[in-house]
């Protein structure tokens, strides 16, 4: 039975490597062989590595891929994308392809304002709270002028900070409800500096102000923290065309224009369908996030709790037609940096930005929209037309011959044999031992 281990953080990382082998694998020898094949081979960059997280034992990949031909308000991008899925990067490309020809995809920011919170109990009168709370203001600005200073220079900073009573919900609950412009940064460790120093000077000067009780005085702050729930720093992309441009036959274009405007329209009714669809959606926007560097759990969470704003889960991309013209869109909420972070420090990360030509916040904000649109566009585009396991699993096709040991020979042969047939787990496994057994 395996006992808790003591220092573990301090021990070096051939010895965490040892540990973990030795009390977790079947196989120490080959649990250490893995973990080794996949360290960095430059001592440097791995060293690099190690240090961005705690107890690193080595390094797990993901495919790093380009999709490319993305007209973008008239400039054509190539997109990096780190994900595991098969299809995400072949769908993505196969939409921008679609839309090169279609006057491309357009995007507008609609807002950049990200929030923060000091949550705080107290239990007294509560107008003279409020009166205490506008003698404060400007001492709570003037407290996080050291910090505020550079981002002020370049143009950021807090934008508004607001006392919000929320008595109703819980009894003595009060926030300071702040908004922030963090301008090319994510801003987290910005936004919750600012908030400790605010849950700091709200206590102290507490203490101070005469028309608090005794009691009053010792209002008690719970906790300073920002919000990944960003409703008003918001990205809008679309894409547009003549319904006709939709396919070569008239008939065949108006049906599809027709069923994609009524997918999309089910899953904004229908929760079960909406997280699949949204789903879909994340697989561009992540593997995006992911590649610049940035959080792609919290883009996640707030891009979910968006979803369900108006008190139902719903579908992030809207459809229509217009008179003879077919429109698809999203606005979707993204705090996203280009600066701090992973965005200096990793290779790949620093290699993807300059792929997209070193975007700023707002920009990476439009590419990352465009993905999930172009995403979106191809899934729901499969589901209308031949199905989505058609494509899917041809691109899962390799996946599978590698699970079943195939030579590169034999994946040749099958991959050229699935062209024209069915994929299923149980159709490529019969392929391999026909090619096998002859």
């Amino acid at each position: 039975m395996n006992t808790p281990v003591e220092g573990f953080s301090k021990r070096s990382k051939a010895e965490k490597i040892d540990w973990i082998a030795q009390h977790y694998t079947k196989d120490p020898e080959a649990a250490k062989r893995i973990l080794e094949q996949y360290w960095n081979t430059d001592p440097k960059v791995q060293k690099l590595h190690d240090e961005f997280i705690e107890n690193t034992i080595s390094n797990y990949y993901l495919p790093f891929a380009v999709a490319p031909n993305f007209l973008i308000n008239d400039t054509l991008y190539a997109i990096p994308m780190a994900i595991e899925e098969s299809s995400v990067v072949a769908a993505a490309s196969k939409a921008a392809k679609f839309w090169l020809g279609r006057g491309g995809f357009k995007t507008k920011i609609l807002g950049t304002e990200k929030v923060g919170q000091v949550h705080f109990m107290y239990r007294g009168n509560i107008q003279t709270l409020h009166t205490f709370f506008e003698e404060l203001k400007p001492e709570l600005r003037k407290s996080v002028s050291d910090i505020t200073g550079n981002m002020e220079k370049r143009g950021g900073g807090i934008k508004e900070i607001q006392l919000r009573d929320l008595n109703d919900q819980m009894e003595g609950y009060y926030q300071l409800h702040c908004t922030f412009e963090t301008l090319d940064a994510m801003g987290a460790n910005f936004i919750n500096s600012c908030l400790e120093q605010f849950a700091k000077t709200l206590k102290d000067e507490a203490q101070k102000y005469e028309a608090f009780s005794e009691e009053d005085k010792n209002l008690e702050v719970v906790m300073s923290i920002l919000s990944n729930y960003v409703p008003n720093c918001l990205v809008r992309a679309e894409v547009s065309c003549q319904v006709s441009q939709l396919d070569k036959d008239p008939v065949a274009a108006e049906e599809f224009a027709s069923k994609f405007v009524q997918a999309v329209t089910i899953a904004k009714l229908e929760p079960y369908r909406a997280v699949t669809h949204n789903k879909g959606i994340m697989n561009g926007i992540d593997a995006v996030v992911l590649a610049t560097g940035n959080d792609f759990r919290a883009v996640e969470a707030g891009v979910h709790a968006y979803a369900a704003k108006d008190g139902r889960y719903t579908s992030l991309t809207h459809a229509a037609v217009e008179g003879d013209t077919f429109k698809f869109w999203i606005e979707v909420p993204l705090a996203l940096g280009t600066v701090g972070g992973l965005t200096t420090l990793h290779p790949l990360v620093k290699l993807a930005l300059e792929i997209l030509q070193n975007p700023s916040a707002k920009e990476l904000m439009e590419l990352v929209a465009v993905a999930g649109l172009a995403q979106n566009f191809a899934a729901v585009r499969s589901l209308v037309t031949t199905g989505i396991q058609k494509g899917h699993m041809k691109m899962h096709l390799l996946n599978m011959l590698n699970q079943l040991g195939a030579t590169e020979t034999e994946k040749q042969q099958l991959v050229e044999h699935f062209k024209y047939h069915v994929v299923t787990n149980a159709s490529v496994k019969e392929a391999l031992e026909k090619i096998q057994s002859q």
